[in-house]
C-alpha cells in the first residue's frame, strides 16, 4: 500500500482532495499563531504530514476534518515553546506625557503579531455571507486577543466558534474528551470577554465610508497634512506601531506624535490601498535619499461610522512582498 500511494495517480488524487482546503487551513494556522509567515510554513508542514499518512487514511472522517486535525496539532507543537505574538498595546498602557520618543523593543524581547493578507482567503466566487464571517474571524483585535489564550483553549475556541465543529468533533480532533472541550470553551470565552469586552463595530472594507477614511489617511500622509488626519481619526483614536513599545491614545497625542516623528515633508510617503484582516489597509513606502520609495510595511485601520478608532502600523519590509506588492517604487 505504501508503494502504491507514491504513484503519480495517488499524488494527483491527494492533491485533488486536499488542495481545496489550503486557503482555509492557512487562515486557521494564522488564527492559532498570529503570523502570516509562520502560517505558510505550518500549512506546508500540514500537507507534508498528510501526504506521508495518506496511505492510512481510510475515510473514517472527512478529508477536511482529517486535515484540520493535522493542522491543529502542527500549530500546537509550534506554539507551545514560543513567546506569544503581541501588539505594543499588549505590553502596557499608552505613553504618558507630551514627549515623543522612538523606543524600539529589543529583537528577542517580543514576538510581534503580523497582519493577514486578505487575498489569501478571498476569491471572486466566494459567497458574500461566508466572506463576512471569515473577515470577522480574522479581525486584528480578535487575533491579538486569541494569542493571550492558552494554546489548547485557543484551538478549542477556534474549532468550535469559528469553524463550527461540534464538541464531539473537536474532542476527536484534539484527542481529548467532550467534557474537556466544553470546559475549555467556557474558560476561553470568559478570558476573551476580559480581553475584548466590547468589540468595535467596524465598517466593511467595501463600505463607501471605510474607503473614504482610508483614502483620507493615505492622502494625509502623502501630503503631510495633519489637519486631514484630524478629520479621519476619532477623538479617542489609538495609534501603535511595531517594533516600538510606546503607543498613543487620544487624537491630540496621535497627531502630536505623527507630526513630530512620522509625517515628514509632502511627497515623502507613498501608500497603496489594500485590505488586511478584513479591514482597510495600506502598503507604506518612504522615499530614500536616492528618490526611491522603499517598502516599509503595512498599516491597518479600524474604520467606524464616527471615524478611524485605531491605527496599527507594522514596520516590517518583508510584509510588503507578502502582500503581493513590489519592494520599491520609482515614482
Amino acid at each position: 500500500m505504501t508503494a502504491q500511494v507514491r504513484e503519480p495517480a495517488d499524488r494527483d488524487r491527494f492533491t485533488a482532495e486536499t488542495e481545496p482546503f489550503r486557503r482555509e487551513l492557512l487562515a486557521h494556522c494564522y488564527r492559532m499563531v498570529g503570523s502570516a509567515h509562520d502560517a505558510e510554513d505550518l500549512v506546508q508542514e500540514t500537507y507534508l504530514r498528510a501526504w506521508r499518512s495518506y496511505a492510512g487514511f481510510e475515510g473514517r472522517a472527512s478529508i477536511r476534518s482529517w486535515l484540520y486535525k493535522i493542522a491543529t496539532n502542527v500549530c500546537l507543537t509550534a506554539v507551545e515553546p514560543r513567546k506569544i505574538r503581541m501588539l505594543p498595546s499588549g505590553l502596557g498602557g499608552p505613553q504618558e506625557g507630551s514627549e515623543t520618543s522612538a523606543n524600539p523593543v529589543a529583537p528577542d524581547e517580543v514576538s510581534w503579531l503580523e497582519p493577514w493578507p486578505d487575498r489569501w482567503t478571498t476569491a471572486a466566487d466566494d459567497d458574500p455571507a461566508t466572506s463576512v464571517v471569515a473577515r470577522e474571524s480574522l479581525r486584528l483585535a480578535l487575533i491579538a486577543s486569541l494569542q493571550h489564550l492558552p494554546a489548547r483553549q485557543r484551538a478549542i475556541l477556534i474549532l468550535r466558534e469559528v469553524l463550527a465543529f461540534s464538541a464531539a468533533e473537536t474532542a476527536q480532533l484534539l484527542g481529548t474528551t467532550t467534557a474537556a472541550v466544553k470546559s475549555g470553551l467556557q474558560r476561553a470565552r470568559a478570558r476573551l470577554g476580559e480581553l475584548e469586552p466590547r468589540p468595535e463595530q467596524l465598517l466593511e472594507p467595501a463600505d463607501q465610508r471605510a474607503r473614504a477614511l482610508l483614502d483620507g489617511y493615505i492622502a494625509a500622509f502623502e501630503r503631510s497634512d495633519a489637519g486631514l488626519l484630524e478629520q479621519v481619526l476619532r477623538a479617542d483614536a489609538t495609534l501603535e506601531a511595531t517594533p516600538f513599545r510606546e503607543w498613543q491614545a487620544g487624537l491630540v497625542n496621535c497627531i502630536r506624535m505623527l507630526t513630530a516623528d512620522v509625517l515628514g515633508a509632502p511627497g515623502d510617503w507613498r501608500m497603496l490601498a489594500t485590505t488586511a484582516n478584513g479591514q482597510p489597509a495600506a502598503v507604506e513606502y518612504r522615499r530614500d535619499e536616492a528618490g526611491v520609495f522603499r517598502g516599509r510595511g503595512i498599516v491597518v485601520l479600524d474604520p467606524t461610522a464616527a471615524g478611524v478608532s485605531r491605527v496599527v502600523a507594522f514596520h516590517d519590509a518583508a510584509l510588503v512582498t507578502l502582500f503581493g506588492f513590489p519592494e520599491s517604487l520609482t515614482d
